[in-house]
C-alpha cells in the first residue's frame, strides 16, 4: 500500500489546486506514465491485482483526455487525438486481459512522446506570451510624455494668454 507523508499529500494537492491548464495537463500525462511504469513492475513480479489497479489508473487518464476535448474547437487535431486516446485506451484494456508487457511499452511510448510534445508547446507558447509582453512594454515606455503645455502648443493654443486676459479683466 503507498501511504504518503501527509505534508506531501497537502503539497501535492495545492501544486494541482494552483496550476495552470497547462501544467496539469503535464501533470497527468506524468500520473499516467508512473501507473503504467508501476504496471511492469507489477506484472514481472506477478502482482496481478495491482497490475490491474494500476491499468485502470492509467485508462482513467486517458480517458479524461478524451473526454476533455474540445472536438469543435480542435477540429481535425481532436478528432485525430481522440482516436489515438481511444487506441491506447483499448490497448490497455487488451494487455489487462492477456498481460503482455508489449502492450504496456507500446502505450508508453505514445504517452511520452505525446507528453514531450505538449510541453514543447506550452514552452513555446509560453516563450511568444512573454515576447509579446516585452514587445508591449517597449511599446508603451518608446511613448514619449505628453505634457500638459505640449498639448496646447501643439493645438497652437496659449494657456497662458488667457490666464492674462483673466486676470486683466479681475483688475477692471
Amino acid at each position: 500500500m503507498n501511504t504518503l507523508n501527509p505534508y506531501l499529500k497537502e503539497y501535492k494537492k495545492t501544486q494541482v489546486e494552483t496550476a495552470t491548464p497547462e501544467q496539469i495537463l503535464i501533470l497527468l500525462y506524468d500520473g499516467a506514465i508512473q501507473f503504467l511504469n508501476r504496471a511492469k513492475v507489477d506484472l514481472q513480479q506477478a502482482n496481478h491485482a495491482q497490475f490491474h489497479s494500476n491499468l485502470l489508473g492509467c485508462e482513467k487518464i486517458i480517458m479524461e483526455f478524451m473526454n476533455t476535448l474540445d472536438m469543435e474547437l480542435g477540429g481535425k487535431l481532436a478528432e485525430n487525438l481522440y482516436m489515438l486516446y481511444e487506441y491506447l485506451y483499448n490497448t490497455l484494456i487488451k494487455t489487462g486481459i492477456n498481460k503482455k508487457m508489449e502492450g504496456i511499452d507500446e502505450v508508453l511510448r505514445h504517452l511520452t512522446g505525446l507528453r514531450e510534445t505538449w510541453q514543447k508547446a506550452i514552452e513555446i507558447s509560453n516563450a511568444e506570451k512573454k515576447a509579446n509582453l516585452m514587445e508591449d512594454y517597449d511599446d508603451e515606455r518608446s511613448v514619449p510624455n505628453e505634457t500638459y503645455d505640449d498639448k496646447y502648443i501643439e493645438n497652437g493654443e496659449d494657456e497662458y494668454e488667457d490666464d492674462e486676459d483673466e486676470s486683466e479683466d479681475a483688475e477692471d
